[in-house]
């Protein structure tokens, strides 16, 4: 199962960050901050993740630019970014950090390469409070980063939400620790078998898709069926969550695991 894995997470394309994504190296990027709306449920954008507090990631978000969001890949990834100083020490606060979530999509404007968020730069647009805690707050409104990939601090277990309806199933993953970004995932059903060759009747892991943002799919009907899945994140870590939503689940609800990614 080791090998399995290991062989779907070498397979995955990768992000253009290239092998500077889980180096811990700082790479070059620029930030802007969006509102003073502090509002948690106006944070979550195109992970769809309704409530940031909620989910577990609080208000220190960004959204980012395709460059890094990779179509929702980088769903619930940290970042530690620093303002970089030395290339603007007007507006930086010089040796403030802040860890941030990717919640959100900042799209291009479509006005060329002048554009804050459009290909190929690596942008972040955090939220007020987060960008905040790293540069003045003023009519600067864009400043030079650096930033690092870093493991997600979470407090409490990985959270599964059912959405979906009849034998469609979509699954909201929030509060994901270890390094946040769910890359493959798989769902059992307490009672869904297949028949191997030496007719035994055994319970078997199904491949989930990524409908969008940090939503997954499945069409197989696991209604009145206890629940268990499985997560592959970015960094190749996996684990498994046997039996978190009970047979009595609806569309709707919410349940949290006790295990958690470190």
């Amino acid at each position: 199962m080791l090998l399995i894995s290991l062989f779907i997470f070498l397979a995955m394309p990768r992000s253009s960050v290239g092998n500077g994504e889980y180096s811990g190296q700082w790479l070059h990027a620029y930030a802007t901050y969006y509102g003073a709306n502090q509002d948690p449920t106006s944070l979550g954008g195109a992970c769809g993740y309704d409530n940031t507090v909620h989910a577990g990631f609080g208000l220190n978000t960004a959204a980012l630019s395709g460059a890094l969001f990779q179509m929702g890949q980088a769903c619930g990834a940290c970042y530690e970014i620093t303002c970089d100083a030395a290339a603007d020490p007007l507006w930086c606060l010089r040796g403030a950090t802040v860890a941030v979530t990717a919640t959100n999509f900042c799209p291009p404007n479509n006005g060329g390469s002048a554009g804050w968020c459009n290909a190929p730069r690596r942008h972040f647009d955090m939220s007020l409070p987060s960008f905040a805690r790293i540069a003045r707050v003023g009519s600067e409104g864009i400043v030079p980063i650096l930033y690092r990939r870093v493991g997600c601090k979470r407090s409490g277990g990985v959270r599964f939400t059912l959405r979906g309806q009849g034998n469609f199933n979509l699954v909201l993953f929030s509060n994901v620790g270890g390094s946040g970004d769910v890359r493959a995932a798989w769902i059992k059903g307490s009672s869904t078998t297949t028949t191997t060759k030496s007719s035994t009747m055994t319970t078997t892991w199904s491949p989930m898709q990524r409908n969008w943002g940090a939503n997954w799919q499945t069409i197989a009907d696991y209604r009145r069926q206890a629940l268990s899945f499985r997560l592959l994140l970015g960094d190749g870590r996996t684990l498994e969550f046997a039996g978190v939503v009970p047979a009595t689940w609806a569309p709707g609800q919410s349940f949290v695991a006790k295990a958690q990614f470190s």
